[in-house]
Parts: C-alpha cells; sequence; structure tokens
C-alpha cells in the first residue's frame, strides 16, 4: 500500500489530538483582555480603585471592592488549572464556573457554582442560583430541608479532604474539571469534590475579590472529551 493513503487519516488524527490539548489563555499575563469587572460599589462610586489588576506577571484580585472579573466568553466541556497563594493575609476568594445573570444573590453574585478558595476550605461547593449533587449530601449539606440556591439557604457543600492546601502564602494548584453535568476538583493533587448533575453545563468564568487579595501565576482553560480519574 502507498503512503499517500495514510496521509488523510494521520492529518485528521492530528486534528484530533490537537483540539484535546488546545490551551486557551484564560489571562495573558499581560493586561485583563478577555474580562470585564462588575463591581457593585462602582454604581455609586465609580473612582474607587480597581478589584483586579495585574502585577508582575501575574493576575491580582485585591480582594475589595468586592466583585467579579468574568469571562468575555463562554466556555463548556474544559479544565481550568490556576497556582495561586495568599501573598499576605490568608482569607476568602473563588472560582466561579458556568456563570451567567450578573447579581443574581446578595445584589453581587453572578449565577454559577463556585469553587471556594477560602483558606483551610479550598473545594468546597457554593451553589450561586444553580445547583449541584455530590455523594453523602446530608452528611456534606445539611439538613435537605435547609437546602437551597437563593438567600437564606444552605448553599454550601463542604470538600472531601482536610490538610490539602499548603501553609499560607505557598502556592497551591487548584484544577476544575466541568464536563457536561459534571465538576470535578482537585487541590495540589488530591481529588477534593466531585459534583453531578449540576444544573448549568456552560458559562462564563469568574474570580471573586471577597476580602483577601490572592495572586494567579497561573490560570489556563484546556478544552477536555471526558473527566479525569
Amino acid at each position: 500500500m502507498k503512503p499517500f493513503f495514510y496521509l488523510p487519516m494521520l492529518a485528521a488524527f492530528l486534528l484530533v489530538f490537537a483540539a484535546k490539548g488546545q490551551h486557551v489563555p484564560l489571562f495573558n499575563g499581560k493586561d485583563l483582555s478577555g474580562w470585564h469587572a462588575d463591581v457593585p460599589e462602582k454604581d455609586k462610586n465609580p473612582d474607587l480603585g480597581p478589584s483586579f489588576l495585574v502585577r508582575d506577571g501575574m493576575l491580582v484580585s485585591l480582594g475589595t471592592p468586592q466583585g467579579h472579573l468574568i469571562s468575555d466568553a463562554i466556555h463548556e466541556n474544559y479544565r481550568i488549572t490556576a497556582e495561586y497563594r495568599f501573598p499576605g493575609e490568608t482569607g476568602n476568594c473563588g472560582i466561579l464556573v458556568h456563570a451567567s445573570a450578573p447579581r443574581s444573590l446578595y445584589g453581587m453574585f453572578p449565577k454559577s457554582i463556585e469553587v471556594q478558595m477560602m483558606h483551610e476550605n479550598a473545594g468546597d461547593f457554593w451553589c450561586i442560583v444553580e445547583d449541584i449533587e455530590v455523594d453523602n449530601m446530608v452528611a456534606r449539606r445539611g439538613p435537605k430541608k435547609d437546602w437551597g440556591i437563593t438567600e437564606g439557604k444552605n448553599r454550601r457543600i463542604l470538600n472531601l479532604t482536610d490538610g490539602s492546601e499548603n501553609p499560607p502564602g505557598a502556592w497551591n494548584e487548584m484544577v476544575i474539571e466541568c464536563f457536561e453535568d459534571r465538576v470535578r476538583v482537585w487541590v495540589n493533587g488530591d481529588l477534593v469534590n466531585d459534583g453531578y448533575n449540576a444544573t448549568a453545563s456552560s458559562g462564563q468564568i469568574a474570580v471573586q475579590a471577597e476580602g483577601a487579595e490572592v495572586e494567579f501565576r497561573k490560570l489556563i482553560l484546556e478544552k477536555i472529551t471526558g473527566l479525569s480519574e
């Protein structure tokens, strides 16, 4: 058989391989291109300082004024890899997946599923007008009668591990995989949450400013065709 017979098949294989490994630069290391900030306090006081900026090639959430940095693009079936740390006092932050309608909760949070980054709680899910299920729901979310996705309801779903985070000031790696109705999260290589039956499967991605300064030295997205084990 002549070698040229294989060329179309080889080209098709390379295209599939390239698509599976495609990296989307959520943050380019230079500016906030591809993102927009939603900071409610700026409605009345537009002269407030920024909540997000680029410093030494890193994306920095300054923590205040509180709000969200939201991707312009909508994504589905992807893996986010984030390397982050609290350079000063530890505190609260999060990455929101499947984000949509802004200010859907408490006049600030977009409709989404939050993957918590708060120190010693990294990997918790918070349901923000979207929902998701995990195994052992009562143990990890509390009594079923209290569950909900809006103000005053139990929206928090505890993660699976203790001690997966590195000490304050050290870098952590968080990997979030979203595929169809599943969301799976690792912190420093530990599987810390595994959700299914999510009520959304696509949307924007958001980074929080929620009280504490957080540096991101890596924030990339890859298209995936299934979840990692």
